[in-house]
């Protein structure tokens, strides 16, 4: 066909009827999607209600912590040491790798009241120990996943199946960006390692991509590809970015895909995040006092490094950041999965940073505006594993969705609370039982929009991060 009977075609009746996003219908909800989109889909919103935080912090331990070693302090699990597990707490279980009967483990370390609040702390965490007021510890969690990355999915998407968005992606989609120099969304990654479940935990799922994870770096381009190729100079790359805008507004006039508007936005923050991102990525600038109380080392890659580049990532207006520090699953079936040998390292490698996090945000006047979360995706067993029906000569614990352990601190959480409690070993919940859902029903709540409201029309439903039921409670006895 020429093009000047395709023009031609484009004017009849029928083919304004058939075509023109898939009908009447789909023009309707072209409307009445462009209706709720503005122009950058990066520009700040006014939320549902006055929000307690202004931004999110999540510290996520990949292969989740054993909370019987850090925070729920059983001392009738250590009378039980040793002993072969009972019956009725492995029938009808499913593990990740205990076979048979295991042994019972209490926890070799020591634990102490910490703080005005009497809150139980174990030795492994000695700064933590000192800013413990400051943090609402959450001993009731659990979850009905037992593999790391569907946990993983779950907890930060709201669907252990891959394809859902993520807790940062539905923020920046419900409030946008303060800083349009920034990424409304950055994850920061460290051990080695990306979680099981990868980047689908800062992705943005059925979301416009423009809302994902930005993933920065503390050793070389702190974002990749971000740099301009080797001849590109930098009015030479505005140039080519105004062109790409040209055409792509003219794509999006004709199909009105919100996809585009999204495409144009990303060329255009990135163009401003090549001046932006490395001089809020450059840590050396921080006096040496800050270095000290972080533990930093400019240059590297480490945990503290990323806590120090949080707290300067929300500093400048970053609605939510995520770090994700790998190596935290101790089964006991290598030297480094023992939880004699391995986890006091892994504690001593966030003990301080994490404590030097809230101490600066709360200084600085952040922490009343800045959610901090800590934990991992389930807890651990209170049986030693013994993979494959038998024992070796490390030691560890199995996977256990039935309890575990989290904190939050600062952004409207009350301080120096002890929320719910498990049972006298550690295996069930018995007050005050906390979902996944409940922890994103309750982050949303304090950004200061509605967990049931917040919504994207994807395969004919409003998806939401809570999921399609009203499951997921905003926990009010954890708010100030």
């Amino acid at each position: 066909m020429s093009p000047l009977h395709e023009l031609l075609l484009r004017h009849t009746r029928r083919y304004f009827l058939e075509r023109c996003a898939l009908g009447l219908a789909g023009m309707f909800l072209a409307e009445a999607r462009g209706a709720q989109a503005p122009q950058n889909p990066l520009a700040p919103k006014p939320p549902h209600f006055a929000p307690k935080a202004k931004s999110v912090i999540y510290l996520h331990m990949a292969g989740s912590p054993s909370q019987l070693e850090l925070f729920d302090f059983k001392p009738e699990l250590i009378k039980y040491n040793g002993k072969e597990c009972p019956q009725h707490l492995l029938e009808g279980k499913r593990f990740a790798f205990i076979k048979g009967v295991p042994q019972m483990m209490g926890t070799p370390y020591q634990f102490a009241p910490r703080g005005q609040a009497g809150s139980y702390v174990s030795e492994l965490l000695p700064q933590f120990s000192q800013v413990v007021d400051d943090v609402a510890i959450i001993r009731s969690m659990t979850t009905d996943q037992f593999n790391h990355a569907p946990a993983q999915l779950f907890l930060h998407t709201g669907s252990p199946r891959f394809g859902a968005a993520s807790m940062g992606a539905w923020a920046t989609y419900g409030l946008g960006s303060e800083n349009q120099d920034l990424p409304g969304y950055v994850v920061l990654v460290g051990g080695g390692n990306n979680p099981d479940a990868g980047k689908s935990l800062w992705g943005s799922g059925f979301l416009p991509s423009v809302f994902q994870g930005v993933q920065c770096r503390t050793q070389g381009d702190p974002v990749l590809y971000l740099s301009d190729p080797e001849g590109m100079t930098r009015t030479l790359r505005r140039d080519t970015l105004d062109a790409l805008r040209d055409l792509n507004e003219l794509q999006q006039q004709e199909a009105g895909d919100p996809e585009t508007a999204a495409r144009v936005a990303q060329y255009e923050l990135a163009y401003r995040m090549q001046v932006s991102v490395p001089e809020v990525m450059d840590i050396s600038k921080e006096p040496d006092n800050v270095h000290t109380m972080y533990g930093t080392e400019p240059g590297k890659q480490s945990f503290a490094n990323n806590c120090l580049l949080a707290r300067r990532l929300v500093e400048k207006g970053v609605r939510f950041v995520q770090l994700f520090q790998w190596g935290w699953d101790h089964h006991g079936s290598s030297r480094r999965e023992d939880i004699r040998y391995d986890l006091p390292n892994k504690a001593r490698m966030i003990d301080r940073p994490m404590a030097a996090l809230i101490r600066d945000l709360k200084q600085r006047g952040l922490l009343d505006q800045t959610l901090v979360i800590w934990g991992g995706e389930f807890g651990r067993t209170p049986m030693r594993e013994n993979r494959g029906g038998s024992y070796g000569q490390f030691v560890g614990r199995d996977h256990h969705p039935y309890a575990f352990t989290i904190w939050m601190a600062g952004g409207g959480v009350k301080p120096g609370l002890n929320y719910g409690a498990t049972d006298e070993i550690g295996y069930y919940v018995v007050d005050k039982k906390v979902t996944p859902r409940d922890i994103q029903a309750t982050v949303l709540h304090l950004l200061g929009l509605d967990p049931y409201r917040l919504s994207y029309l994807y395969q004919g439903l409003n998806q939401r991060l809570i999921g399609p039921t009203d499951e997921g409670r905003v926990l009010q006895d954890l708010l100030a």
